[in-house]
């Protein structure tokens, strides 16, 4: 009998792998090539991940109308399916069947492809993340790297629809969005770089495996708590900045600006701009799980169930600020970007290189 449980628990942890491991070995048994082996799990990992990016946005956004309704003591979605769990669906067909208007003097082709751009990139992120001990579409060696170049043509998107539109507000809320998120990605990437100097590597698994420790969380040298719990705090207010999410969300502000850059957008191409931002809120929020909580590290449950629970954790920390903080005036937020948040950072990568500078001369 305990045979048997150790066996389906050996198997419930290694679930995925092990089904990748199958899929590998019936494909070459089938007499394909190597290269057509390779290129079919590709092409099936990419599948998955896009499948459970969609589900995992489907969910968040139910989770955040029903979370801020408790939040501030009101009626969540309850009508459509039992318990209002049907609600997203019902979102994702209003913008299937809504009209797609085009304002008559926009730049079509560039307003078409505006929200594409802005929304592909936020997909292409997931491919080196890790979600459990050999989950990763892509184990590149530069990871970090990969994100921060895929995730920086968000911003041309955004661009291009308030250029595109011929519409004086959404140009304003689309220059609003590149300073804003120029701004606020270089606090972002020296933050990242302190958990890839703690780890000694760009390959977000190593960075994962480097940490260890308690659930995941403490760090294999002293330098870990300190200096990544600063990184992370920094890391997570720039994010929230880069997603244009509350209390920064000055570019599509309804009440000063008429929802920005995506003013004249309706139907599927609004639907892409949402269907974006609810991606990279999962993206951003994987990632600081892989920088700073340890990924898929954890005891006794399944790697990929430690992975997802942490990421739900920072969704809610999310959400739980949009429900409760006002909108930062444009102002502050540029000089918060720049006068708090872009020293402190600074401060933290410059001082965490010299302690580990001098930590490895003193080992030695």
């Amino acid at each position: 009998m305990l045979d048997a449980i150790r066996n389906l628990w050996s198997l419930i942890y290694n679930l995925f792998p092990n089904l990748a491991q199958a899929l590998a070995a019936f494909l070459r048994g089938t007499g394909l090539p190597g290269w057509g082996v390779d290129l079919l799990m590709a092409l099936l990992s990419a599948l998955v991940v896009v499948i459970s990016v969609l589900l995992g946005m489907l969910g968040m956004t139910l989770m955040e109308r029903k979370v801020m309704g408790r939040m501030q003591n009101r009626l969540g979605p309850n009508r459509v399916g039992p318990l209002g769990l049907l609600q997203p669906i019902a979102d994702a067909i209003k913008f299937l069947i809504k009209e797609d208007i085009v304002p008559t003097n926009a730049d079509r082709w560039v307003h078409t492809l505006a929200p594409i751009v802005a929304a592909i990139p936020a997909v292409l992120v997931y491919a080196v993340i890790p979600f459990g001990k050999g989950m990763a579409a892509a184990d590149l060696n530069i990871g970090v790297l990969y994100i921060l170049a895929v995730s920086s043509i968000t911003t041309i998107g955004i661009v291009m629809a308030g250029w595109a539109s011929n519409n004086k507000y959404s140009l304003l809320g689309g220059m609003r969005a590149a300073a804003q998120i120029i701004s606020y990605e270089v606090p972002l990437v020296l933050s990242m770089l302190v958990a890839v100097m703690l780890a000694g590597s760009l390959s977000l698994g190593k960075i994962v495996e480097a940490q260890g420790g308690l659930l995941g969380i403490l760090g294999w040298n002293v330098f870990r708590v300190p200096f990544g719990t600063l990184a992370f705090l920094t890391y997570m207010i720039c994010a929230v900045a880069e997603l244009n999410r509350t209390p920064f969300d000055l570019p599509e502000g309804e009440s000063e600006i008429v929802t920005g850059y995506i003013t004249e957008y309706s139907g599927l191409k609004w639907g892409l701009f949402y269907l974006g931002e609810y991606f990279n809120a999962i993206a951003v929020s994987a990632i600081a799980t892989t920088l700073f909580l340890g990924g898929w590290q954890g005891p006794i449950l399944p790697p990929y169930v430690w992975f997802l629970g942490k990421v739900l954790v920072i969704v809610f920390i999310l959400i739980w600020l949009r429900s409760t903080l006002p909108r930062f005036r444009v102002d502050q937020l540029m000089g918060f970007a720049w006068k708090v948040v872009l020293p402190i950072a600074l401060v933290n990568i410059f001082v965490t290189g010299a302690a580990i500078t001098l930590w490895q001369a003193f080992v030695k």
